[in-house]
């Protein structure tokens, strides 16, 4: 039998066959996919094949073979830092959402989540929720963001769940599709998915405010089908995000305005740091290229751990 991963707890996958059926499946053995070393060898949005067996008075089904992905996204494992965790595969637009304050989003965590979507060939959008709750000054902020991820060919949505805006923008972009909605946990991803489509009523938690991050609500990425034609992967909040196995020379071909600037520098090889005539260094010393991204790229490069350090602020864009 075939049929699609739409949930994974890390034992148990349900599995919706051909016919619109759910399983309850499990692997039996080792599954090594193209060498890679990963917590979870199965993921949300991957087809399989299974076949069942009976257990007793249940069948439960038993997961043989993964189909070849068409792309998926990956980051390093929390606790075991030489493995990867797969968050989801076969997935055709991903909706990053970011919040300037409770919880704040930082850019090194949003250029790391865009140097992996780019690398695994994943088209994303950057979604800035909840712009009912903010003031003057991170209204700017936002407006500033958004500046500089959409001039490097990014599309970028204001978007609040309780006033209903944009939500009919992300529907349109969403229709005929598998997206997944990514972000800090109470970025508002399950309270915008409610927003989507209602009849899910997904479970929200509130802000916890002595520490301004979200409550974990979801705690396993699960997929749903939705009444538009499409489908939607709910994600668990991410803390930072690891970048895997970028090798250096490449790292730059992920940032769409280094790249573009790479032919006019004078080695082919140049890593933009110190080599003369290097045409990125040009354009960041004449601001046409944001500093925020390139202390980004240093960051990978160096394999320095996401801080928050790193935040971008409109104030001091410069400074560093």
């Amino acid at each position: 039998m075939r049929g699609v991963v739409y949930k994974s707890t890390g034992s148990w996958y349900f599995v919706k066959d051909e016919k619109g059926n759910f399983h309850q499946c499990r692997i039996k053995g080792k599954f090594r996919i193209k060498g890679i070393k990963s917590t979870n060898p199965i993921a949300v949005g991957d087809n399989v094949e299974f076949e069942l067996e009976k257990k007793g008075d249940e069948e439960i089904g038993v997961i043989k073979k993964i189909k070849d992905r068409d792309n998926f996204i990956v980051r390093k494992s929390v606790n075991l830092s030489k493995q990867t965790h797969i968050i989801a595969a076969n997935v055709d637009l991903v909706f990053l959402l970011i919040t300037i304050n409770n919880p704040p989003t930082f850019t090194a965590f949003i250029d790391r989540f865009l140097v992996t979507t780019r690398a695994y060939r994943v088209d994303t959008v950057l979604v800035f929720n909840k712009i009912d709750a903010y003031e003057i000054e991170e209204r700017a902020e936002i407006l500033y963001l958004k500046d500089i991820y959409q001039a490097i060919g990014y599309t970028c949505l204001e978007v609040s769940a309780t006033q209903n805006k944009n939500i009919d923008a992300i529907k349109q972009l969403m229709t005929k599709k598998t997206s997944m909605f990514v972000g800090h946990s109470g970025v508002g991803k399950t309270t915008l998915v409610n927003a989507i489509e209602p009849n899910l009523n997904l479970k929200t938690q509130e802000i916890s405010e002595q520490h301004k991050q979200g409550q974990h609500t979801t705690t396993f990425a699960e997929m749903f089908d939705l009444s538009f034609n499409a489908r939607i992967i709910d994600t668990p909040g991410i803390k930072g995000f690891g970048v895997v196995d970028m090798d250096k020379y490449e790292l730059g071909d992920y940032f769409p305005e280094f790249f573009e600037l790479k032919q006019h520098c004078k080695f082919n090889d140049c890593l933009h740091l110190k080599e003369p005539q290097c045409a990125v260094k040009a354009a960041l010393e004449d601001e046409e290229i944001s500093w925020s991204r390139y202390r980004s790229y240093l960051q990978i490069l160096e394999g320095e751990e996401e801080t928050e350090h790193y935040r971008t602020d409109i104030w001091n864009e410069e400074e560093d």
